[in-house]
């Protein structure tokens, strides 16, 4: 290691400060063995569960089963931690569990912190992978694993007076990101009542269908208000710049050139700006007709379909690929239709109208043709303004996570390896100097 290592610090191999133990797998052919009462992990379980702790399992094992196999029963506490092709994703068990052959779970010793050594291994994730051989997949063996090094403060107490400073900051992330699933569920019930039930001209959502029938017609895009009417995408279009497709062949980027959005530039109903293609003042000039204005409309077309997004303010006289469709509308609200193609109403029409096996793509006909409801520009208005105050709401809150993340990254740097150390105050609160 080439840290410079503090006095009260020092270098220690893994298999010093934890028990490191494989799993196993027992065979599927008897069904005694499975579907009883012992957790059994895979790095599935792993990837699939968010935060630090895992609880639940896929599947489970018997008692019998267990002891088929090289498995043993890990207690709560220990670090599950993968060590065959996905490399050093670790989750800390909360009950009694067993794993299969792709871990090599680390039981600390009673004078290590289980949590300190959750985060220095997360923290030495790379370092831990270079530790992996094989050709078809990497995997870390026991006896390598034993011999890690990691950083570890000689004092108990100092092991954990870090790990509550970071497990502060992963708790305030985790009630954060809960906040933000919280917001995308309100979003998504919002939207199904906005675009099938409307607003009155006093602002509040009609009555459901099932209890004022008479306020609703069915119509091909489903029902909806007798007030709405319904078409084509392609009826609200403006003519002089019809739906199309951008550049086919862009280059691969340009000094002083002209930006190019792409499909994996638009991401949660945005475009990210950060780093866009910049293509030749020539091709720009040959795909004049896909030049983009603020308020345009891009819809993905080609690979991933269905990414949506409005064209900022920014990227103004920017231009796209041939994966993207540039929709301009002549009437009606660019956000409201936005959000539409959202909803089940148009995904459907995307989907159905979907061809391709190896690279997936609808065509700009069936964009034309996209069903649509036709709604007072006023409600319109209104409905896109509600979307769009709970979209800033997880906007803001993604931005918080993102802070945090930040954060969180540079105490890791600063407190796990020494370069900050933390005061033990006696009545046992801790702050980093």
């Amino acid at each position: 290691m080439s840290e410079n290592i503090p006095h009260n610090w020092k270098i220690i191999q893994l298999g010093e400060v934890a028990s490191i133990v494989s799993g196993g797998t027992p065979s599927r052919e008897t069904s005694a063995f499975w579907g009883k009462d012992i957790p059994w992990v895979t790095p599935t379980d792993i990837t699939n569960t968010k935060g630090r702790f895992l609880f639940n399992t896929a599947e489970r094992l018997s008692l019998l089963g267990l002891n088929s196999s090289s498995a043993s029963l890990l207690p709560p506490g220990t670090i599950l931690m993968t060590s065959r092709a996905t490399v050093g994703d670790s989750r800390i068990a909360e009950r009694e569990v067993c794993t299969n052959q792709g871990f090599k779970s680390l039981i600390p010793n009673k004078d290590i912190d289980s949590l300190f050594l959750f985060y220095q291994m997360q923290r030495c994730r790379e370092d831990y992978k270079a530790f992996g051989i094989g050709s078809t997949f990497l995997e870390v063996s026991k006896k390598d694993s034993e011999r890690f090094e990691l950083l570890l403060p000689n004092d108990l107490e100092e092991q954990k007076a870090i790990s509550k400073i970071l497990d502060c900051v992963d708790q305030t992330i985790e009630k954060t990101e809960a906040l933000i699933h919280k917001y995308q569920q309100i979003k998504t019930g919002l939207m199904h009542d906005l675009f099938t039930r409307g607003l009155t001209a006093d602002g509040k959502l009609r009555l459901p269908r099932e209890q004022a029938p008479e306020l609703y017609q069915e119509t091909p895009i489903g029902w909806i208000p007798k007030e709405w009417g319904y078409g084509l995408l392609n009826d609200i279009v403006n003519p002089l710049r019809p739906i199309v497709y951008g550049i086919l062949m862009p280059g691969y980027g340009f000094d002083g050139g002209i930006l190019v959005v792409k499909v994996k530039d638009i991401q949660g109903g945005k475009i990210d700006a950060d780093n866009l293609l910049l293509t030749t003042h020539q091709i720009d000039n040959e795909y004049r007709r896909s030049r983009l204005k603020s308020g345009d409309i891009l819809l993905t077309i080609r690979g991933t379909v269905g990414r949506i997004c409005i064209v900022p303010d920014e990227l103004e006289n920017a231009n796209i690929t041939q994966d993207t469709a540039r929709i301009d509308l002549s009437e009606g609200n660019n956000e409201f239709y936005g959000y539409y193609f959202e909803t089940d109403g148009a995904t459907r029409h995307f989907s159905i109208n979907t061809l391709g096996v190896a690279v997936q793509g609808i065509n700009l006909g069936e964009v034309r043709k996209t069903p649509i409801p036709k709604t007072p520009s006023t409600e319109q208005a209104e409905i896109a303004k509600r979307i769009s105050s709970i979209n800033d709401k997880i906007d803001r809150e993604k931005e918080n996570c993102k802070k945090l993340r930040v954060l969180k990254s540079g105490l890791m740097h600063d407190l796990l390896t020494g370069k900050v150390q933390v005061t033990i105050d006696p009545d046992e609160t801790t702050h980093h100097s």
